[in-house]
């Protein structure tokens, strides 16, 4: 009987701690090949590369580095990479939580995200710390975790975003996602040529409290296993958005 396929990418790069921590532990769930950045391209969300092409090394056994975003690695994996076809995909372990709003930039969700839009289920998983380079718990929640999607799937467009507390687990709660009020910083200065530069920071966030939320999760100990979907449709405000219809119309001139 054929070994399932499991690609794994990040977008920590290559070499991250995170992915070394995730792949020891999934060798003896299924034949498991390695797509990744060949450097950090945090924030990339979902995005591909189309103004360059793309090279990927081979820097070890079913290992690539590509330099491009997760989602390109993704991409490159499935289409031309890879056969035959892998059954799962696993962004992570991301140092750094990815929770709330965070999903749409995060490179770690958007390479997950590449895979369920080829519809592979997927996973992406992430260590809600900086600070702390213990993976262990992480890679044995995602085991299990990756263990259970491959026996009994995913709805159709729907990925798991996981995010584990950088303490020992107190448990599993699944999550919605978080919001939260976001106040943006930017720094600001001179390079040696006297040219002004901008740099983006992290920012101040003030998190709404839902006792069902991803980050209240985390905060309490836990780890937070969120579905997302690839609809990202208000269904709720299509009727009354439609009574617009004629006004948005306008009288034609």
């Amino acid at each position: 009987m054929r070994q399932p396929v499991i690609l794994v990418t990040n977008d920590d790069g290559v070499h991250a701690p995170g992915i070394g921590a995730l792949t020891a532990v999934l060798a003896d769930l299924g034949q498991v090949h390695v797509v990744a950045p060949d450097r950090e391209v945090s924030a990339s969300s979902q995005s591909l590369t189309l103004t360059h092409p793309l090279r990927a090394e081979k820097v070890a056994n079913r290992v690539h580095a590509v330099d491009g975003t997760p989602a390109d690695c993704v991409n490159l994996a499935i289409v031309k990479l890879l056969a035959p076809r892998p059954e799962l995909v696993i962004s992570g372990i991301n140092r750094g939580g990815n929770l709330g709003d965070d999903i749409f930039y995060s490179g770690t969700v958007g390479g997950a995200r590449e895979g369920t839009f080829f519809g592979i289920h997927s996973i992406a998983v992430s260590l809600a710390a900086r600070d702390v380079h213990d993976y262990r718990d992480a890679a044995a929640f995602t085991r299990r975790l990756a263990g259970l999607v491959l026996e009994r799937g995913l709805p159709e467009r729907t990925l798991l975003n996981v995010n584990v507390p950088p303490e020992k687990p107190k448990g599993v709660a699944v999550t919605v996602q978080g919001q939260r009020a976001h106040e943006g910083t930017i720094l600001e200065g001179l390079d040696p040529r006297h040219r002004t530069y901008y740099w983006i920071e992290e920012g101040r966030d003030q998190w709404v409290s839902d006792e069902m939320s991803d980050i209240y999760a985390v905060r309490s100990g836990l780890i937070s296993v969120t579905p997302l979907q690839t609809d990202s449709t208000n269904h709720r405000v299509l009727g009354p958005l439609r009574g617009w219809a004629r006004d948005m119309e306008g009288d034609g001139s």
